[in-house]
């Protein structure tokens, strides 16, 4: 490569304009998260005449989220995170027994690259923003997912990264996030607490805090599993989705997936019927739903699901919209549940899930016995994080066998107990 060459500057994608969600204001491209006029969120505004691809085109292009861009709040190529998105939807039927239902799929983001959860879809779109913006230091507030993936795109991209975690966070997480060297900050307090610093930190300092300042590109990413899962079934939609909520964010994003694609022709499904999982420890979400009103009650959590262990969520009232729009429900669901939730995930699909996993197969199980969910129907589980994240949950209810002697006759021992 020529010395001009290197020396030319990696262009970007240009981000698209804001608008308030709440009063329709407009607002240049730019790192902010809310509304100057009103405060509220702000969203990306999608060019009304883009051309849009078909199924044949989206079929040729490579196997990334970056193959669905004109639903990606950019214009032009992305040059960040070009890897990220096309996670495997696994046909399930020893889970669909279990659950009873007629068909059951796992979109299983626990093997996201590059680091194992539905979060790299997210910091994807992030850091292009990033990029655009001229953003040399990137960061987030985490309950650990998040925290992974930012660590892991920005040491790929060469950013310095700054990690806000809640004190208590699982070591596994921890490890995973201090391996890729950002700057990580332990807070004592819990992910409200941070959330509340990194919403300062973003005010004060010139850095992208993806889930704060640069919240509006970040959550567009959520919506490429919906179109995954249209693809993958074949140009065709379930009949429901169950998904984890912490801030709500990625039930809202499924919903507005499910309906933009409706919208270009891609699909002629009805959309699904939308669940939402929670823990109980940490179920405003859910207990929103349940009250029947619009106003969210934040909690203090009390869980071991710590990846859903957001008090105060951001989207929480968007998400009970999408749920009740679709026709769907939500269930929260306890800590035994949660464990037993991961252990028959492994057990009927060899897919090892996080405790969002448990909590989400364990919630679609209490919906079928409720009769939310029907013998008929074909459900999606979205499973978004790796189980080698949070083995500390289950390491007292898979407890290890006693070591034997390297004897022939020790296994048959074994064989004749097992028989």
């Amino acid at each position: 490569m020529s010395a001009a060459a290197l020396a030319t500057p990696v262009r970007h994608a240009d981000p698209l304009s804001l608008q308030c969600a709440a009063c329709g204001v407009e607002q240049e491209p730019g790192p902010v998260h809310v509304c100057p006029s009103c405060l509220g969120p702000l969203e990306p505004v999608y060019p009304p005449d883009r051309v849009l691809p078909d199924r044949a085109e989206l079929t040729a292009r490579p196997r990334t989220l970056w193959r669905y861009r004109e639903w990606l709040p950019f214009a032009g190529r992305p040059t960040r995170c070009l890897d990220a998105g096309w996670t495997p939807l696994i046909h399930a039927p020893r889970l669909a027994a279990a659950l009873g239902v007629a068909h059951c799929w796992v979109k299983n983001d626990a093997v996201s690259f590059p680091s194992l959860s539905f979060k790299d879809r997210v910091v994807a779109t992030a850091l292009n923003a990033a990029h655009a913006f001229g953003l040399q230091v990137v960061g987030c507030a985490s309950t650990g997912n998040l925290a992974n993936a930012v660590a892991a795109a920005a040491a790929r991209e060469g950013l310095e990264a700054w990690i806000f975690i809640p004190h208590d966070l699982e070591a596994a997480k921890v490890l995973a996030t201090a391996a890729f060297g950002p700057r990580l900050v332990r807070v004592r307090g819990t992910y409200d607490d941070v959330n509340r610093l990194c919403s300062q930190v973003a005010d004060g300092f010139r850095w992208g805090i993806v889930n704060v300042n640069l919240r509006a590109y970040y959550g567009e990413g959520s919506g490429t599993m919906a179109f995954e899962i249209a693809e993958q079934l074949g140009w065709r939609l379930p009949n429901a989705v169950v998904a984890p909520m912490a801030g709500g964010s990625l039930l809202t994003r499924l919903a507005r997936g499910f309906a933009a694609f409706r919208d270009a022709g891609l699909v002629a499904d009805p959309a699904p019927r939308l669940f939402g999982a929670q823990a109980t420890g940490c179920a405003p979400i859910v207990r929103l739903l349940e009250r029947g009103d619009d106003t969210i009650v934040p909690e203090r959590p009390h869980t071991i699901a710590r990846s859903l262990a957001i008090g105060n969520p951001a989207d929480g009232r968007s998400a009970v919209r999408a749920i009740r729009a679709s026709g769907g429900w939500a269930a929260a669901v306890d800590d035994p549940a949660i464990v037993a939730g991961i252990r028959l995930l492994a057990e009927t699909t060899g897919i090892f899930g996080e405790t969002a996993a448990g909590v989400t197969v364990a919630a679609a199980r209490e919906l079928a016995a409720r009769g939310r969910l029907s013998p008929d129907d074909e459900v999606v589980l979205c499973i978004t994080g790796n189980g080698l994240k949070t083995l500390d949950a289950v390491q007292d209810a898979i407890p290890l066998p006693e070591p034997i002697a390297p004897r022939l006759a020790a296994v048959a021992a074994l064989a004749e107990r097992a028989g």
